[in-house]
């Protein structure tokens, strides 16, 4: 099965792109939860079966790229322990 990560933040969803494994492991940046929702449509049509999202998407981020990809794939997003909550807030500005 081919895999996906979709990482969000200040990337070039078209130039930031890296794949291993000759192409069963991928990872896109994007820079909005548009160009998320666009990538996991084509990252489906390309064969990619399951589908994570980084943590910046969240839960409400996370069911607007499922709505986009009309529910047909695996995706899940990525948390963090309540313990680090003060970490995370340290690092991103946010908990």
């Amino acid at each position: 099965m081919k895999f996906a990560f979709i990482i969000l933040g200040d990337f070039d969803a078209v130039r930031d792109r890296a794949e291993i494994r000759g192409g069963r492991a991928r990872i896109w940046g994007v820079s909005s939860l548009a160009e998320a929702c666009a990538a996991a449509k084509a990252l489906e049509r390309e064969g990619v079966g399951c589908i994570e999202l980084c943590g910046a998407f969240g839960e409400e981020g996370a069911r607007t790229v499922v709505e986009a990809t009309k529910n047909r794939i695996p995706i899940g997003y990525v948390t963090h322990l309540p313990e680090q909550d003060d970490v995370y807030a340290a690092v991103f500005g946010k908990a």
